[in-house]
């Protein structure tokens, strides 16, 4: 699927003006679908409609099931497939029940803000996750310095269109792991989060989720869903998301580049050059 499409602009700058073609990402809305075997036959319902970029949807819609609570491994998954066009159905193995009352979410989730689609706070809750232990990874300062160039240097589509999000999955020497990007900030999260789930070896428990906006209490909540236990962003936490990450034991980072970056949770996995 394209992520990119052309678009005819008119371009002003202080001494010309000029029409010419320029790149735009894509954004369509996906329907994720989920499928459960109850009393011996097949139910269907809709969960909810992001607005994304396409590609990595089948990752998107098992990450969103991760991080959401309503899933917490890959052998709960016996499927996932294509329902028709921006429509895309998981299929849980028999005997995985769902507890359809912990997503009471509106039907349309924005691009922009998957939190503001949540019914009521209640469905905020993590009453089934454990805060993570004192183990690494343990990550340098130099190292952590590094990230944001390396994260936008691999930021393809953004580069042509400058309109994607970007989210990232780092081992703790700084090497890329796993880039996604999405016109959603908490897309680009659950499509990494999906290819956790997935498998393909990756080690969340060992790594570093680099995010390419601000942090938000949802995107903590699917860092610490998908096993991530070191949380990075170039720009600023809320209070809910520092609240969180103190509770739950995640070194949280903002504002983070090459001159400068705040800590704001578990400043002990950050070493510095006297340890």
């Amino acid at each position: 699927m394209e992520q990119t499409v052309s678009a005819r602009v008119k371009k002003i700058t202080t001494s010309s003006a000029e029409v010419v073609d320029d790149l735009v990402a894509v954004e369509e809305p996906l329907e994720i679908q989920l499928s459960v075997l109850r009393e011996g036959r097949r139910v269907e319902r809709p969960l909810s409609i992001t607005m994304r970029t396409p590609g990595q949807d089948a990752e998107l819609a098992v990450g969103f099931l991760c991080t959401e609570g309503l899933i917490r491994s890959a052998g709960e998954v016996e499927d996932v497939r294509e329902a028709g066009r921006n429509r895309i159905c998981v299929v849980l193995r028999e005997g995985v029940e769902v507890d359809f009352s912990r997503l009471e979410r509106h039907f349309y989730t924005s691009s922009s803000c998957g939190v503001c689609g949540k019914a009521s706070l209640e469905a905020l809750k993590m009453d089934h996750e454990k805060p993570f232990g004192d183990a690494g990874p343990f990550i340098s300062q130099e190292v952590l310095r590094g990230l944001p160039s390396r994260l936008r240097g691999s930021q393809e589509a953004f580069a042509e269109t400058g309109g994607l999000h970007a989210a990232a999955l780092f081992d703790g020497a700084g090497s890329l792991q796993l880039l996604r990007e999405d016109v959603g900030r908490h897309n680009a999260v659950d499509k990494v989060a999906g290819a956790i789930l997935r498998g393909n070896g990756f080690r969340p428990g060992e790594s570093l989720l680099m995010v390419s906006g601000r942090t938000s209490f949802e995107i903590l909540q699917k860092a610490i869903r998908a096993g991530v236990p070191v949380l990075a962003a170039v720009g600023a936490p809320s209070s809910l998301a520092v609240e969180l990450a103190n509770l739950f034991n995640v070194t949280l980072l903002g504002f983070l580049s090459a001159q400068r970056f705040n800590i704001y949770s578990a400043p002990e996995r950050v070493l510095f050059p006297a340890q």
